[in-house]
């Protein structure tokens, strides 16, 4: 392995053990409307996050922060020993893809029947701390 390709992999390394991320698959929301929820916490820090979805009035928000309160867990698991409130830990990225499609038929007049999309997501969350520990 060449020098500088292990440069760059030792600081890849180094930068994976300060972030943490969780996946929440499948769930059954619109995409669109866990976006509403998901745009609100994007690059605010852990704790301002836990507050506003503890106060934001729409069912999305639970399985954000629920989401987020598994992030945080990972974020601890990684860096035992430090505290979250210290580090300034904050949500780096939330991404809200589409996932699988439930396709049902409702009936309608004259024999026909309308298309109905139940839609589903899939949100991935990563924490990141903004001190940078020397080491």
């Amino acid at each position: 392995m060449g020098a500088r390709k292990k440069l760059r992999a030792d600081a890849l390394k180094a930068e994976r053990r300060t972030i943490a991320f969780a996946k929440l698959n499948n769930c059954p929301t619109s995409p669109r409307k866990m976006r509403l929820v998901a745009d609100l916490v994007r690059g605010v820090e852990v704790e301002q996050a836990l507050s506003i979805l503890k106060y934001t009035n729409k069912e999305a928000a639970i399985r954000v922060e629920k989401l987020l309160l598994s992030a945080i867990a990972n974020w601890q698991a990684k860096n035992e020993g430090k505290r979250l409130e210290d580090s300034n830990v904050f949500i780096k990225e939330i991404k809200v893809d589409g996932a699988r499609m439930l396709k049902r038929l409702r009936p309608a007049p004259q024999g026909r029947g309308y298309r109905i999309r139940k839609r589903s997501n899939h949100v991935t969350m990563v924490l990141d701390s903004k001190t940078v520990a020397a080491n």
